[in-house]
């Protein structure tokens, strides 16, 4: 037994070791460092083996070109001094289609993935042994790596309702996802504060939805109003081009049209979708208010709003519309549908909704909004569409093939398991990356605190749940809400280094965690990020709350 412990002994800090030396975030499965260096120069080339490795050696070429200044070329084969991108053949589909091996030696660098994504994510562990210094020799240290995800869903949520950010920038953060191995991009495309999609059979969504008159100063309700009109939405094309970028990064878009709260924009563009069409829109208590105030308008502060969609045959069939055009767009398997923070207030008033509660036989205003969601639900899945939603739409009732957002901690996440849905975690307490990340924040943000260690300590099991109940947990999600996040630089300095944190949450085994090796591996990528040109907060000691 004596024997035995110290060979586990020496077997971990060997391990912890390996890991050391070799600074890759998120930590792989297995990575053992050997002797000896690899050096990249012009004269080496990439040996492919088909046109399936092409997304991988066009985005490789394109780190080099970009961060060295040299690109390299591809042969059918070489017999020294080469890159080998290739993928494995498999008479069935993989079971891991995001596992890859790679083995560098003095004379080459082999990396083989299971599956394209697979090779992908070989070569951006190689990015991350390229020495930060620009030269003309990379060295790459020898070692010999295998690897794969803990979970299939990683993601990483960009709020442009509030805060619009413009197409170049949404590709910039595609490729940070990218090289972090983050596979799935979640797009909040509309909100009480701006419908950022065209949709072409309702023009009025971006011309009045798109835009609001001003936006308050300071932290809500603010302390006045910029008094400065704010507009931005993407066209279909430009939603294609963001999809295929996305695409050939192994990265699925997920958008997201919120219903039935949160859609301020769409009844200033379309009033008869609210149950009080003829009602002016209210300023949220103590907010100075800029503009027209008759009317519907779009929502200038942050918050929850009482004016939401009434469940009205004319609501669902804009709905549809809308739907129609996103799942065209979008080859996505899910479409997020939010269901959060919708106030029951209006319906509760609303004659039209106490009958509908009636005629279908609903208990509530709650099994009200069950009702909306699951007519949603049934539109999508006949599109050969699935939803997601925010851990609210267990309210009243699941909708039956629903995957659950859990957002407002675990608690919904679990219900939702131990009720045989699918389960994507973001609890604010550990994924939300608008929260302050040191005790005195220099720059505005909508509260709360979470410290990077907070952040790289989450495990998205939750221990309520029993083993067979697990695989119900698709994975995790960072959500990045930008109240009071204004510009790109705003967004990198929030989003780093705790996505690289939560990286390693969503990939790495938990065993393979260790909060003082990624200390220094985050050390390491701190240079990456200065290479990279992004703005983040370098502390690392931060006390955990």
């Amino acid at each position: 037994m004596k024997k035995l412990f110290i060979a586990f002994f020496c077997f971990t800090a060997f391990q912890i070791q390996a890991q050391t030396k070799l600074p890759i975030i998120p930590a792989p499965v297995k990575a053992q460092s050997k002797a000896g260096s690899f050096t990249i120069s012009e004269k080496t080339v990439i040996v492919v083996h088909g046109n399936t490795e092409k997304k991988t050696v066009d985005f490789f070429n394109n780190y080099l070109r970009k961060y060295y200044g040299f690109s390299l070329k591809t042969a059918a084969k070489a017999s020294k001094n080469f890159i080998s991108f290739g993928t494995r053949t498999f008479v069935k589909a993989p079971d891991k289609p995001e596992r890859y091996t790679v083995e560098i030696s003095p004379a080459s660098v082999q990396i083989t993935g299971d599956a394209d994504q697979g090779t992908f994510y070989g070569m951006q562990t190689l990015i991350q042994l390229l020495p930060v210094e620009q030269s003309a020799a990379l060295k790459v240290p020898a070692a010999s790596i295998e690897d794969y995800p803990r979970f299939a869903y990683r993601g990483a949520m960009l709020d442009v309702g509030r805060h619009f950010f413009d197409v170049n920038f949404v590709k910039e953060y595609l490729d940070l996802l990218a090289l972090h191995k983050i596979n799935t991009f979640h797009w909040h495309l509309t909100d009480d504060q701006g419908w950022r999609i065209e949709i072409k059979k309702y023009p009025r969504l971006t011309e009045v939805g798109g835009c609001r008159n001003g936006t308050i100063i300071g932290h809500h309700p603010g302390t006045g109003n910029d008094e400065t009109k704010y507009c931005g939405y993407y066209t279909q094309e430009q939603i294609k081009e963001v999809i295929q970028y996305a695409a050939d990064r192994f990265i699925t878009v997920i958008p997201e049209i919120e219903l039935p709260g949160h859609s301020s924009a769409a009844i200033a563009a379309y009033p008869q979708l609210s149950c009080f069409p003829g009602e002016s829109t209210s300023p949220a208590k103590g907010v100075v208010w800029y503009g027209d105030t008759t009317g519907k308008q779009v929502q200038q502060s942050w918050g929850i709003y009482r004016d939401v969609y009434c469940p009205s045959e004319y609501t669902f069939k804009f709905l549809e519309d809308v739907l129609d055009e996103v799942t065209a767009l979008f080859p996505s398997k899910y479409v997020h549908i939010g269901g959060d923070e919708c106030p029951k207030d209006n319906w509760k008033r609303s004659a039209f909704c106490q009958e509908l509660i009636k005629e279908k036989g609903l208990k509530d205003e709650h099994g009200l909004q069950s009702y909306f969601v699951s007519r949603i639900e049934k539109y999508l899945n006949s599109k050969g569409k699935a939803i997601i939603g925010w851990d609210e739409i267990l309210e009243g009732g699941l909708a039956p093939n629903a995957t659950v957002m859990s957002w407002r901690g675990e608690k919904g996440g679990i219900e939702a398991a131990k009720q045989k849905h699918n389960v994507i975690m973001t609890p604010g307490t550990y994924a939300y990356i608008d929260h302050s990340q040191k005790k005195n924040e220099d720059s505005l943000t909508i509260g709360g605190y979470l410290p990077l260690q907070t952040t790289y300590n989450y495990n998205p099991i939750p221990k309520e749940l029993q083993p067979d109940e697990y695989h119900y947990v698709l994975g995790a999600q960072a959500n990045l809400w930008t109240e009071y996040v204004t510009n790109p630089a705003k967004v990198e300095y929030m989003a780093f280094p705790r996505l690289s944190a939560l990286s390693e949450a969503f990939w790495s085994p938990v065993e393979n965690k260790n909060w003082e090796n990624f200390k220094q591996r985050i050390s390491q990528q701190f240079k990456r990020y200065d290479r990279w040109g992004v703005t983040y907060y370098p502390g690392l000691d931060e006390p955990v709350k």
